[in-house]
């Protein structure tokens, strides 16, 4: 009984300092608390994020000022067209040793952090965005055939514009499945705008306080893997992930109709990871079915790719999951 009672002490402390850091950071960051949440929600899963939003809403602050409050190391990488892997990664120069012979030494590149804003990423050529898939995947990187260990933790948080917009390229597929969800920055309300102005243009600025270190970041990413999952929520969760491909027999009309592939297991992962982190934020120590619906959309929504017919009809990805939820609700309901 006693180990009980301290695991539950762990889950209450838990969801306590995970409100410090989103109240803190609301107190500097106007606006915008669903994506604070969904970023927070990734880093604590262990994933990455993709924030998507037109130039100068706060994106690129949000992520230097979560490092900050985490107490974490972070480097910014502006991301351009004629941006080289070696520059993301490091790479081996050649220099004098202590004897005099030429050696080769390798010079860390600015992917060695803990949390790494990729900012503009979409800006870059496809050859230098897939220079983040190992670290991404493996938290390894490999230069001449050697493999060194990055940080830990370690955090890819992404910034994209609107793939219309000019001098831009769209991500591949293997890289935006390695994002545990993408995140859609909106543009603020007209209080929020006053707000933003009375914050910044301003003598006093506010400071953000160090709320967690990062042995505290890893802690409580392990105690959120240990939130239970019940096997009808888990098979909701797989039937979610089923409905979201045309050839299932269970996707609704819209899905079949107007999607070309849809998500895997990899999001399968991510949903219930990310319901098990919105469960531990909110003090819980088992995911509900408001879990899943909540992380269900910023989880899959760069994993539906639609066909010619569906981007001809400007069908969005986000509607679709709703189809899909909305059916899995009427599944629940119905059990």
């Amino acid at each position: 009984m006693s180990q009980l009672k301290e695991k539950e002490n762990q889950f209450i402390s838990a969801a306590q300092q995970l409100k410090m850091v989103k109240e803190e950071l609301q107190n500097f960051i106007v606006g915008q608390e669903e994506v604070i949440d969904q970023v927070l929600w990734s880093i604590f899963s262990g994933g990455h994020a993709l924030l998507e939003g037109l130039p100068g809403l706060g994106k690129t602050m949000l992520v230097r000022s979560i490092s900050a409050c985490l107490d974490l190391s972070f480097n910014r990488i502006q991301f351009t067209p004629d941006l080289m892997p070696s520059d993301i990664t490091g790479t081996m120069i050649l220099q004098p040793g202590l004897d005099g012979r030429q050696e080769f030494v390798f010079h860390e590149g600015p992917l060695f952090g803990h949390i790494i804003l990729a900012d503009e990423i979409n800006r870059a050529t496809p050859k230098t965005q897939s220079s983040l898939l190992e670290a991404m995947a493996e938290q390894t990187v490999t230069v001449m055939g050697t493999t060194k260990q990055l940080s830990k933790p370690f955090f890819v948080l992404a910034t994209q514009n609107p793939i219309d917009m000019e001098g831009t390229y769209p991500l591949p597929e293997a890289q935006m499945d390695r994002f545990i969800c993408k995140i859609q920055v909106d543009y603020p309300t007209k209080a929020d705008l006053k707000e933003i102005a009375l914050r910044t243009t301003g003598i006093a600025v506010p400071q953000l306080k160090k709320i967690l270190s990062a042995s505290d970041v890893l802690a409580l990413q392990q105690l959120s893997k240990e939130i239970l999952v019940s096997d009808d929520l888990l098979n909701i969760a797989v039937s979610i992930i089923d409905a979201t491909n045309p050839a299932s027999g269970d996707a609704p009309e819209r899905v079949k109709q107007y999607v070309q592939f849809g998500s895997g297991p990899r999001g399968l992962q991510g949903l219930i990871q990310m319901a098990k982190t919105r469960a531990l934020v909110a003090g819980r120590f088992h995911i509900s079915m408001g879990d899943l619906k909540q992380t269900a959309i910023p989880v899959l929504r760069h994993r539906l790719l639609l066909n010619f017919e569906g981007e001809a009809n400007g069908v969005t990805a986000d509607d679709l999951i709703k189809d899909v939820l909305e059916q899995a609700g009427k599944a629940e309901r119905q059990a």
